[in-house]
């Protein structure tokens, strides 16, 4: 293969360790754009605070960091991993990925005549009809004469160690076959885990949509067995143990469900059906379940208590477990409603700085010195919790509630200590 320029606009969670990736491929040459000059000031002094990448592994790549568009013009290959959030009322936000495409714009080279590839989950359609059309009226170009699409939607899971980019099976699409080769030559050098060739921009797109969707349903479905369940005082656990002996079983458990994919894509997906005059029902009914289920929580704990509101300690506010990534955390649904039943809520997290806690959650206590607490809530299962359950038992007030939402606590002798479980 020809040596490659390869520009990766948006250096987070997905585009540093793919274009980290993409630098160790022998003929590359990779500049991480971001818009944010604190996060390339880290990221140049070798610390991701997305602990994505070792630091020995950023320290040794041969990439470069730059918050200025003029260190990405003249590339051969542009790649758009920002974020794609939805807003206050649930709908697609594409103002990050708009202003990317602007970006671009400005550092095409007409005559390379590049190719820009989108990895931000979008609903199918977005990159042809949003993306690159922003391309054209932002540099004065017209796609297939001065520049290319294509679109390979990110699989990163933020703290796996397993499945990584470099070795997992990447999904690309062209919107010509030379776009196509060109792209199965440059992934396909990068991951061991082979290419996958979609039908189409659209396909690829829609296949992403899906995978994300397919798995909140699936947890939709489990969070509300377990509320059915709640009402006879019978345990999710107990029902999932039993049933996981069945050799067809699918394995997802309750919880709250956030995060920056499986807690936003679905809604990109009913947004693409609302336009399209279908009302996608099961979609939004997962949605629906899911979003409620730290509300939920909350008043069962409430009555659990007997109705008396006290301290509270909400132990991990992160999206998943032992990751610092705060985005679109569900815990915080959980914190609110305590709080409006009268709870004093103090919140915690092993991943996360109190500092930064304080600043992303304002006015929520993070100060866990003090007397126990009246109620302790295992939110997100955190290695850290698992590895020393004694310590989080004696945050709990005599008389006091243990709750454990992702079930950790189950089999450990706790004695004296009350406990709730899902």
């Amino acid at each position: 293969m020809s040596a490659t320029n390869i520009v990766v606009i948006g250096l987070g969670y997905v585009g540093l360790p793919l274009a980290v990736a993409l630098a160790a491929v022998d003929g590359h040459r990779v500049t991480g754009f971001d818009v944010d000059g604190g996060r390339i000031d880290q990221l140049s002094a070798g610390h991701d605070r997305t602990r994505e990448v070792a630091p020995e592994v950023l320290a040794a790549s041969a990439m470069r960091f730059t918050a200025d568009p003029a260190g990405g013009r003249a590339a051969d290959l542009y790649i758009v991993t920002v974020p794609t959030p939805v807003d206050a009322l649930n709908q697609p936000d594409f103002s990050a990925l708009l202003a990317a495409s602007r970006s671009v714009a400005a550092m095409i080279d007409p005559a390379l005549r590049p190719t820009v590839v989108f990895e931000s989950t979008v609903f199918p359609g977005a990159t042809e009809d949003i993306c690159g059309p922003e391309i054209e009226r932002a540099g004065a170009l017209k796609r297939g004469r001065d520049f290319r699409l294509g679109y390979s939607p990110e699989r990163i899971n933020p703290g796996d160690r397993l499945h990584r980019v470099d070795t997992i099976a990447k999904v690309i699409a062209g919107e010509d076959d030379e776009v196509a080769d060109m792209l199965a030559a440059i992934y396909g050098a990068m991951t061991t885990g082979g290419i996958f060739r979609a039908a189409s921009i659209k396909a690829a797109e829609a296949a992403k949509a899906i995978e994300n969707a397919q798995r909140d349903i699936n947890i939709a479905f489990v969070n509300e067995v377990a509320q059915i369940l709640a009402r006879i005082d019978v345990s999710v656990w107990d029902v999932l143990a039993a049933a996981r002996t069945k050799w067809n079983f699918l394995p997802f458990e309750p919880g709250l469900v956030g995060g920056h994919c499986i807690g936003v894509d679905p809604y990109y997906l009913s947004a693409l059906a609302t336009r399209l005059g279908h009302h996608p029902q099961v979609i939004l009914a997962g949605r629906e379940t899911n979003d409620g289920m730290g509300r939920w929580i909350a008043d069962r704990l409430h009555a659990e208590l007997g109705a008396v509101p006290g301290r509270a300690l909400v132990m991990g506010m992160t999206f998943k477990e032992n990751v610092p990534d705060l985005r679109n955390s569900r815990s915080i649904d959980l914190v609110r409603r305590l709080a409006e039943l009268g709870h004093q809520v103090t919140v915690t997290d092993p991943m996360v700085d109190a500092a930064e806690l304080a600043v992303e959650f304002p006015g929520v206590a993070t100060d866990v010195d003090g007397p126990p607490f009246a109620l302790v809530v295992l939110a997100v299962a955190h290695d850290a919790y698992r590895a020393d359950l004694a310590a989080v038992a004696a945050r709990v007030a005599a008389g006091g509630l243990l709750a454990d939402i992702k079930g950790m606590a189950r089999g450990a002798d706790l004695a004296g200590v009350r406990r709730w479980s899902l």
